[in-house]
């Protein structure tokens, strides 16, 4: 075969804020801080302020092949780290602050970071876990002068830090392949897994999500990420956002209704995205407070399933089109997109929907998928024959971070964990995760079309479903119902409510009412669930 006779100019992460900074300089960034002004620069103030950290950090011994470590919000400064590190062929660590401490430790510790940056208002936590931190030798509060507090740890100050450099710096160029961010998985069993991301995983990444098939962004809009920084580096938006010109607005740590609705708008924010919990607390709060949400006209959900009520309610009251998304920390994160197609459209608009709101989205180009049976083979795209779902693509794990096996196999394929369907225009069907589906006489009942039936019934906050011993079904399904304040709901409502949607012998054996624990990425905990009621037994009339 003839080699082809083009360049071959590695992708980079620092070749993102170059354009950025060249073709869309005066595009603003606004965010919120910790007990600070709102801070409002461009790109061209982010690309100079970026390599002005790059060059603090080389002074304190950070150079490529070393790593750094961030516990930090949805932030400008977290921003800059996302670029600064990586930019200099260093691997940046953004760890996880709503992990347990001895999680956040090990994560730390494995990561191999000798400078820690962390948010003011994470001192505590800083101060308690930093005996316990073998590497690290340097903590720098990510603070003004003014608000900056040394602490037992003797932080330094970030923004003390930056004055004292000049920023001109020329970003090194290295293999395209080297370690850039490294995210940890959460909600594992045993330790969590470090995901090390390649520069070119994450340029590919963001390339392929600004996509029309996807999050479709252009330089008109106005773009704020409720998922976290530190979480697969909210699903990429700090990249794609700034490949395609768009304003970036980040929400700091108030994540609550009322503040994320004060700035959708006042910046004008046209997309966003985030878990459900946060979606259905802003629209019981819309619904509540008689407000409407500005601008807004795209909203991403992901982390678990979206209950299609949900999905409604924003289209047809508020005019915002919800985009269902699956993905995991071991993808990069985005796997595919519920976006629409002509063929779908063409059998009217509400075969289309029913379509897009059963299913977790769209195969994007740049990935595989397949489901397979337990021998291996794979099952029919038909959208009903179920199996393993795996994956494969630029974007994928290969192996975790310092671990010797592969987690995918000899031909690329990740195991995700969960149980699926593909149909034949690459919809993606999640109907349980292996761990979590519940086995019922021989039959599979999956746990999530449960909980998206009863996060329909008003007043439902959040909806958990977990496998009961039974004595003679093996499990039967308990759901455990969080209720927002003023809602009167019972056991009798909420079954009634969810019996058209789902098969009879489906139907919770026994309904609580009690608070659901999420995950530290907003997901339901079903282990913390399965922990609390483990000690729980049904009888055989139920």
């Amino acid at each position: 075969m003839k080699a082809g006779l083009m360049q071959s100019t590695p992708l980079s992460i620092s070749s993102i804020l170059d354009f950025a900074e060249r073709a869309h300089g005066r595009r603003e960034i606004v965010s919120r801080l910790i007990d600070e002004p709102l801070w409002r620069y461009d790109y061209a103030g982010l690309s100079r302020r970026t390599r002005q950290l790059a060059q603090a950090l080389r002074r304190l011994g950070v150079d490529a092949g070393g790593a750094v470590s961030s516990l930090a919000w949805n932030t400008h400064r977290h921003l800059e780290l996302l670029y600064a590190v990586p930019g200099l062929g260093a691997v940046l660590h953004t760890a996880n602050p709503r992990l347990h401490d001895d999680q956040i430790v090990y994560t730390l510790n494995h990561a191999d970071s000798t400078v820690l940056l962390f948010d003011r208002n994470l001192l505590p936590l800083v101060e308690r876990i930093a005996p316990r931190l073998t590497q690290v030798r340097t903590y720098v509060m990510l603070s003004d002068a003014e608000r900056h507090a040394a602490g037992s740890v003797g932080a330094l100050c970030y923004e003390t830090l930056l004055a004292g450099e000049s920023g001109d710096l020329a970003w090194p160029r290295f293999d395209e392949n080297t370690g850039a961010v490294l995210c940890y998985t959460s909600g594992t069993t045993g330790d969590p897994k470090g995901v090390l991301y390649s520069h070119r995983a994450v340029v590919l990444h963001a390339m392929a999500e600004s996509l029309a098939s996807a999050f479709g962004f252009n330089a008109f809009d106005v773009v704020m990420p409720c998922s976290s920084l530190y979480h697969a580096t909210a699903w990429g938006l700090p990249y794609a956002t700034l490949i395609c010109g768009a304003k970036f607005v980040l929400p700091g740590d108030r994540m609550d209704a009322a503040s994320l609705h004060e700035l959708i708008v006042s910046e004008g924010v046209t997309f966003t995205g985030g878990v459900p919990t946060i979606w259905t607390g802003y629209l019981d709060w819309l619904h509540r407070n008689g407000a409407t949400p500005g601008n807004l006209k795209r909203l991403t959900i992901g982390g678990s399933a979206v209950p299609r009520v949900m999905a409604e309610t924003f289209q047809s009251r508020y005019g915002v089109q919800v985009l269902q998304i699956w993905g995991m920390t071991e993808t990069c994160p985005l796997g595919v997109v519920a976006t629409p197609t002509p063929s779908l459209a063409a059998r009217g608009e509400e075969a289309m929907w029913d379509t897009i709101w059963t299913r977790q989205g769209r195969l994007q180009f740049g990935l595989e998928l397949r489901c397979v049976d337990e021998e291996g083979n794979e099952v029919p795209r038909d959208g009903s024959s179920s199996g393993a779902l795996q994956v494969r693509g630029p974007w994928v794990v290969q192996r975790y971070y310092r671990r010797d096996e592969d987690a995918a196999d000899s031909h690329g394929w990740f195991d995700t964990g969960d149980v699926a369907t593909l149909d034949e225009e690459g919809f993606l069907r999640i109907t349980d995760r292996k761990k979590d589906v519940i086995k019922s006489g021989g039959e599979w009942i999956s746990s999530i079309d449960l909980e998206n039936a009863a996060a329909g019934c008003p007043g439902v906050k959040v909806a958990g479903v977990i496998g009961v011993p039974h004595p003679k079904w093996d499990e039967r399904p308990v759901l455990i119902i969080e209720a927002h304040p003023d809602a009167k709901l019972t056991r009798e409502s909420v079954l009634e409510f969810m019996t058209p949607q789902i098969a009879k012998w489906w139907l919770p054996e026994e309904v609580v009412f009690s608070t659901v624990p999420l995950t530290a990425t907003g997901k339901v905990d079903k282990k913390a669930l399965r922990e609390r009621y483990k000690g729980l037994r049904l009888d055989s009339a139920g």
